[in-house]
């Protein structure tokens, strides 16, 4: 037998040697951003978004990551539940009755919240708050009556010792700190002051951060920035193509979750890990 033989043969019975799968982590905490309406190459490329890019040095940037669908909604339904519930506009309210991710962590005693800046109040239904800063359709929690109304909370709830923080939460920053009606300088800032202090705290925590965006600008196929930053992160850039559904893949497999709607079609992201 060649070398090459055995070699190919040893795969077969030791794929262990062969090289398996690496493990993932599993996160302390995860906190994922949700910023607005922005390209890949308007993001990358500008020279207003400074701390965006010193994420994308401290942590593992993608650069091909792609949003689902247009407009904003779907894409918000797609990281929360794996679907896009049929959904082809912005309209509110709805009452959806699928799998989501917050219902999966609580059945594994796992927890999960969403905080939105300038929501009125906790818990609040409405489809905006007065000052339109708030808008419910970047917030799919409300439209899952399973989903205990405890999850959906405002910013303003976000806690400073961020042990306290849940399993897994989603961040929805207001209509302006999110890019959609101000600009990416604004919200490159907001990031900066309101988060840099997890990010750092992330990296000595076995915690996560996750910055993405619900879509492009419409001017690049719906190419997305998407960040990691955190202890169990190796830095660098990868050309790995994934997009929202590959993201809530890789959170369920963390916690050994079940896959949820077309997440059960996503590809996991694996390379980036220690």
């Amino acid at each position: 037998m060649s070398f090459r033989s055995f070699v190919l043969a040893l795969g077969l019975v030791c794929p262990i040697l062969a090289g398996a799968a690496p493990r993932l982590p599993r996160p302390e905490h995860v906190v994922l951003v949700i910023e607005e309406n922005r390209s890949y190459q308007v993001i990358m490329r500008a020279k207003d978004t400074p701390y965006i890019h010193q994420l994308s040095e401290e942590g593992a940037l993608f650069t091909r990551s792609f949003a689902i669908t247009h407009p904003s909604e779907p894409n918000y339904l797609a990281l929360f539940a794996g679907d896009t519930e049929g959904l082809q506009d912005d309209s509110c309210p709805h009452d959806y009755k699928g799998d989501n991710l917050a219902d999966a962590l609580t059945t594994a005693k796992l927890s999960f919240v969403i905080y939105s800046e300038n929501m009125p109040q906790a818990e609040f239904m409405g489809c905006g708050s007065d000052d339109k800063l708030y808008r419910r359709k970047h917030n799919p929690v409300p439209n899952f009556a399973s989903v205990p109304s405890g999850a959906n909370q405002p910013f303003s709830a976000f806690p400073s010792d961020f042990a306290k923080l849940p399993t897994v939460a989603y961040v929805v920053p207001n209509m302006i700190n999110d890019m959609h009606d101000g600009t990416a300088a604004q919200g490159d800032t907001w990031l900066k002051q309101n988060l840099d202090a997890y990010a750092q705290w992330a990296k000595t925590h076995h915690s996560l951060l996750i910055v993405t965006w619900d879509e492009d600008d419409g001017t690049q196929n719906n190419q997305i920035p998407t960040i990691i930053i955190g202890q169990d992160v190796k830095p660098g850039h990868y050309d790995k193509k994934i997009n929202h559904y590959d993201v809530l893949r890789t959170l369920t497999d963390m916690y050994g979750l079940k896959s949820i709607g077309h997440g059960a079609e996503g590809v996991t992201i694996t390379e980036v890990w220690k």
